[in-house]
């Protein structure tokens, strides 16, 4: 059972561990007064990494070899040089997409030891095989004709946020892009497929809405003991895909809204997963100023709201994307929000518990 939690938090990087049966925050926190939009722990190494975001000074990323008690700074991934008169136009916006490093927004372990995937803003996709010494641009997905129909959604640039690898193949990986759909590869990054049929997309013009290389899928996961089942939590709704991103299913009947960010998936019952429901675009909050985490245990069919142990009402908690996580057991379950609130359910999201509502907004949580 998972005893640590790693929280990315626009104030530091905070651990809360399980001690002698309960959780506690531990007091130290790591880059202090620094906003760190992601963590990440690679149990083969030993390694773990944290993305700090410094706006004016640019992204930073740091890794260490024993469990914090010394980071060092390591260079991020970098943008190729834009050759001279090629331009990338954003079909929403009509404003440049620079060719430059504006986020890291997701990070995951690769098929062998020491390779890492890293996903950015403006929608690059990088690699790198020795821990993060290096960094190479899949150049196979940056050069898709399709890119340049991304755009961004919360973000102004396209983004990629979402990385799914395959654990009976790790050669074979998925990414999901806000707004460009899904991609789909199955030799380590060589060549790419488009994947998001079936998704739709109602803030696109009514020919358009099908369009696979602009869906807004905000998150997306995959079920580690049946892979070939992924979850979408999309600007749209919620959709589930049976086959390996093949082809998606929209599960119209999500509680109380299908509108969120963050989903996660139990790791062998592939047909229970959570999520955190809102009201969609200006608004952004919890419908009806409840903040629940609704549950679905029949793929989709119905949604069960779990409250237990949350604020009554108003309680205006957002869940970031990477704000909710599922341990290796599917009963541990870590959820942080936007208003620096983290909580902790160890029954599958029956109750919570509040472990802090001191924190800064959380961007992330990662339970290892």
């Amino acid at each position: 059972m998972a005893d640590t939690i790693h929280v990315s938090t626009r104030k530091g990087l905070v651990t809360a561990r399980r001690q002698s049966g309960e959780w506690r925050i531990d007091p130290k926190i790591d880059f202090l007064g620094q906003p760190i939009s992601l963590s990440l722990h690679d149990p083969r190494s030993g390694y773990s990494y944290a993305c700090v975001n410094l706006g004016h000074f640019g992204q930073k990323l740091h890794r260490t070899r024993d469990g914090g008690a010394t980071w060092e700074e390591i260079a991020p991934p970098a943008y190729p040089p834009q050759p001279e008169g090629v331009e990338d136009i954003c079909p929403m916006r009509k404003t440049p997409i620079p060719w430059s490093l504006q986020m890291i927004w997701s990070l995951e372990t690769g098929a062998e030891d020491g390779q890492l995937w890293c996903g950015t803003i403006p929608g690059g996709l990088f690699v790198s095989r020795d821990h993060g010494d290096s960094w190479q641009i899949v150049e196979s997905l940056w050069n898709r004709p399709e890119r340049k129909k991304w755009f961004g959604g919360g973000y102004d640039y396209p983004g990629i946020h979402s990385i799914c690898v395959d654990p009976r193949n790790r050669r074979h990986l998925s990414v999901a892009v806000s707004c460009g759909g899904v991609w789909h590869s199955t030799d380590d990054g060589a060549t790419w497929e488009g994947r998001a049929q079936g998704m739709r997309a109602s803030y696109m013009p009514p020919d358009l809405a099908d369009d696979p290389d602009t869906q807004d899928a905000h998150r997306m996961v995959r079920c580690p003991g049946q892979p070939d089942r992924l979850w979408v939590q999309h600007h749209n709704g919620i959709f589930r895909s049976d086959d390996n991103a093949m082809t998606w299913h929209d599960c119209p009947n999500g509680l109380p809204s299908t509108f969120g960010f963050a989903v996660a998936v139990h790791p062998r019952n592939p047909d229970r997963a959570w999520f955190a429901p809102a009201v969609r675009d200006e608004v952004r909050v919890p419908v009806d100023n409840r903040f629940v985490v609704s549950r679905t245990d029949d793929a989709g069919k119905t949604f069960q709201v779990l409250g237990s142990g949350l604020p009554e009402p108003p309680g205006l908690h957002l869940v970031y994307r990477h704000g909710l996580d599922v341990d290796d057991t599917g009963d541990v379950l870590a959820m942080g929000s936007t208003t620096g609130s983290l909580w902790i359910s160890e029954n599958g999201g029956d109750h919570w518990e509040r472990l802090s509502a001191e924190l800064a907004p959380i961007y992330s949580v990662r339970i290892c």
